[in-house]
């Protein structure tokens, strides 16, 4: 295997290495802010970034470039262009996260999905993993990342709504989980168009004008973008079958009242 050097012994630099090193790649060490990073791509095959987004570009210029080591960064929303001046360029954004080095690892080998353009090398990393490898070009990366934040960072966000929202009515967020999971499964076996259930897909705008008055304030625009995503699901589900038996067209979902 390849040797490989990573800047940025972070949660996903760290997690990457120990992942890798199960898989026989020769990992030779971390390299961090206070280390001098003009010689970081001699004496590897790849040199890895796993520094935060908006300092890729400037580690990537720090590096004095290496015609034989390949320049991989681990973002999910950049291109390949922030890594100049290095010649041989990739991108490898694994669709997981990784909470800390032992987790991570796990997570890394247990099948999931990277993000790769560039370089073979980015591919071959992830192929080595067991990881299922789909191809990202630049100008989609923006895109795909923002799906990559809203399948996993707003989810979070919404649970921890609904661990306040809970809260207020003697709950904890435990008694909550059990149903997330199963919503989960659904769009998994059935897709969200199927799986999706409650007062939006039947039209219940009364319901969900009682959840408003029940929400202190600052809950409220949160709930209230939950629920026009919801009601949009279930005004496409229903275009789609009103399309498909040649109905009439689905009329508008009407805007839920705010509580006052």
């Amino acid at each position: 295997m390849q040797s490989i050097r990573i800047i940025g012994p972070g949660r996903a630099g760290t997690s990457l290495a120990a992942a890798l090193a199960g898989r026989g790649w020769d990992v030779v060490g971390f390299l961090g802010r206070h280390d001098d990073l003009t010689h970081a791509a001699h004496g590897v095959d790849v040199l890895v970034i796993a520094t935060p987004d908006d300092v890729v570009a400037r580690v990537a210029a720090s590096v004095a470039p290496n015609g034989r080591t390949t320049v991989v960064h681990l973002s999910g929303s950049l291109g390949l262009d922030v890594l100049a001046p290095h010649r041989r360029r990739g991108a490898l954004h694994p669709l997981i996260p990784l909470p800390n080095a032992v987790v991570g690892a796990t997570r890394l080998t247990s099948g999931v999905t990277f993000a790769v353009t560039g370089e073979p090398v980015a591919r071959a990393m992830a192929l080595s993993l067991g990881g299922r490898v789909v191809d990202v070009a630049d100008a989609d990366r923006a895109a795909y990342h923002a799906a990559a934040c809203i399948a996993a960072n707003h989810v979070v966000a919404l649970l921890g709504q609904v661990e306040r929202v809970a809260a207020a009515a003697g709950l904890d967020l435990e008694a909550f989980l059990p149903l997330t999971r199963a919503a989960v499964d659904d769009v998994e076996a059935l897709g969200p168009r199927r799986a999706l259930t409650g007062p939006a897909v039947r039209g219940d705008w009364d319901t969900l004008s009682r959840h408003l008055d029940a929400l202190p304030a600052r809950e409220r625009a949160g709930y209230q973008a939950g629920a026009a995503l919801a009601t949009q699901l279930a005004a496409s589900s229903a275009s789609s079958a009103s399309s498909a038996s040649s109905a009439s067209t689905v009329p508008p979902v009407p805007t839920i009242p705010a509580a006052v």
